[in-house]
Order: structure tokens, then C-alpha cells, then sequence
């Protein structure tokens, strides 16, 4: 009978960490350049049940049983999400569409070929640095510049250049122009700026492999080979005067939050049906 009981306690923990998945991703809806998580579960091993005393001593097989179900992990979606123009000349966007060859990428940014190997569609990030001086990567392209002209991010981390030193620039950023590969020109004459600076914009060869920080900031863990900035016949474009927006489905979200409290609201029947009868066991069956 307690067997039963651990199994619906462990779809109710299941999907309360469901749960926190989605409503952190509905209250990101609004962070520009936010990636949504989805939660990937799975069972515990499964039990296979037999059927004893049969003729002879012989044991009949009858099935496997699951013995409940936890949450794995979080996947991070890193697909495109949209533009929305502010046109603000300190906001940028990143709009990615990389191709592999011989990769048909579906909606989620993944192929599967004919014997079974997965590919992720690679995904390009702006390059900044912490404060400790180590290299984290985002899609959150609303800047600012400091009173040295220093472009930083909306937390104040600096914003590093190809030349892998931190962007900065001796005009207003009012006449800076971004090209669509990332460098820095004068808006009136389209010259370079001095020292020709341009953004550091990285390729990541497989998105799974960033781990996500906080603030829209990801750390890579992956091997050198995975990682590298992006070149000319890349296709990546930087837009000046526009934000990405979060790649949250609103109205999926909103599905797949009604499903995790009814999932959670059918386990926790479940228990509510085994407290019933362990109550009549153990006060009205154990009495006679």
C-alpha cells in the first residue's frame, strides 16, 4: 500500500519543481533577451512484478511497475526571440540564424538525422566581463555607457570588444553607429571610430553547454573548440535601436500551468485515499 504512497508524493514534488520552472519563465516574459526553461522528468526504475505459487512452484511474469517520478533537469530554450524597436541608439538586438550544413532544424532549434545524433542549431551572445574578470556571455542587449564612455550592461558589468578588451568610446554615444556585424562607426560619415572598436559577439556551437547565472548571464563549460566569435559568413546580425524580447510562449506557459496544478492536485488525491485507508486500518480493522 506504501508504495503507492511514495509514488504520488514523488509526482507531486515532480511537478512543484514544474511548477517553479514555469512561473519563473511567465515572470521573465518581460527581460529582454531571457531564454525559458522547460523541466524534463523521468521514472525511477521500474519494478517487475511476478505472480507466485502457481503449479509446481513456477513464477509467472505480470509486468513492470513504476516506482514514481522525479525531475531531472532544466532545459533551457535558446532559441530567437522577437525584436521590439526602442529606438534607443544603446539598445541592441542579436538576430541569429546559423546554419549547419546538413541540418534541418525544427522549431526548437534542434536535428536529429537518420541515426539518431542530435544537432543544436549554435546561437550568438555578446561578450562581457565580471567584475572578477571572468567572461560570461547574454542576449541582453540593453547598454549603457558611463561618464568615460565605457558601454556596460544594464547591471553595470562592462561590454567586451573583438579585440577582447572592454568597449569604450570618446564621443557620445548619440553618434555611434552599430553595423550589422557589430563595429562601431560614426552615424554621420560611417568612418570607424578610433581604435575601430567592435563588439565581441561569440558563436556557441552547442547552446546546452551555457550554464545560466542570473541577470541574463551565462557561463560556458564546454571545451575551446565549441566556442569561438562569429564570422563574416555567419548568419548574425547586431540591430541597433532594438531589443530582443524573452522567447516565452505566453500562452503555453499558461497551459502548461494549469497542467502541473492538476497533475499536482491528482497525486495529492492519491495521498489523500491512502491517508483514508491506513486511517480504517489502523482504527476500525485493527480493533476487531
Amino acid at each position: 500500500m506504501l508504495r503507492g504512497l511514495y509514488t504520488a508524493a514523488s509526482g507531486m514534488t515532480t511537478q512543484q519543481r514544474r511548477h517553479d520552472a514555469i512561473t519563473n519563465n511567465i515572470a521573465n516574459i518581460n527581460t529582454p533577451g531571457f531564454k525559458g526553461s522547460n523541466t524534463v522528468s523521468r521514472t525511477f526504475p521500474d519494478m517487475l512484478l511476478s505472480a507466485m505459487g502457481g503449479p509446481e512452484g513456477t513464477v509467472n511474469p505480470i509486468g513492470k511497475l513504476s516506482t514514481g517520478v522525479f525531475a531531472e533537469e532544466n532545459l533551457l530554450s535558446m532559441i530567437q526571440g522577437d525584436l521590439q524597436e526602442t529606438y534607443r541608439n544603446q539598445d541592441i538586438a542579436l538576430v541569429s540564424d546559423i546554419l549547419v550544413p546538413g541540418a534541418v532544424f525544427d522549431g526548437s532549434g534542434k536535428f536529429v538525422d537518420e541515426n539518431g545524433a542530435i544537432t543544436y542549431q549554435p546561437q550568438a551572445y555578446f561578450s562581457i566581463l565580471t567584475p572578477e574578470g571572468e567572461e560570461r556571455y547574454t542576449r541582453n542587449g540593453s547598454f549603457k555607457t558611463a561618464a568615460d564612455g565605457t558601454l556596460l550592461t544594464s547591471d553595470g558589468m562592462r561590454v567586451l570588444g573583438a579585440n577582447g578588451q572592454p568597449i569604450q568610446v570618446n564621443v557620445s554615444w548619440d553618434a555611434v553607429k552599430v553595423t550589422a556585424g557589430g563595429a562601431l562607426v560614426d552615424g554621420v560619415t560611417g568612418l570607424p571610430l578610433d581604435g575601430e572598436p567592435q563588439l565581441r559577439i561569440m558563436r556557441v556551437e552547442n547552446p546546452n553547454l551555457l550554464v545560466r547565472e542570473g541577470d541574463g548571464r551565462f557561463r560556458y563549460e564546454g571545451d575551446a573548440a565549441g566556442i569561438r566569435q562569429i564570422a563574416a559568413n555567419d548568419r548574425v546580425e547586431a540591430r541597433q535601436g532594438y531589443l530582443e524580447r524573452s522567447n516565452v510562449d505566453t500562452a503555453q506557459a499558461a497551459v502548461d500551468l494549469m497542467s502541473a496544478l492538476r497533475a499536482y492536485e491528482a497525486n495529492q488525491k492519491v495521498i489523500q485515499f491512502y491517508d483514508r485507508s491506513l486511517d480504517k486500518a489502523a482504527n476500525d480493522i485493527g480493533r476487531v
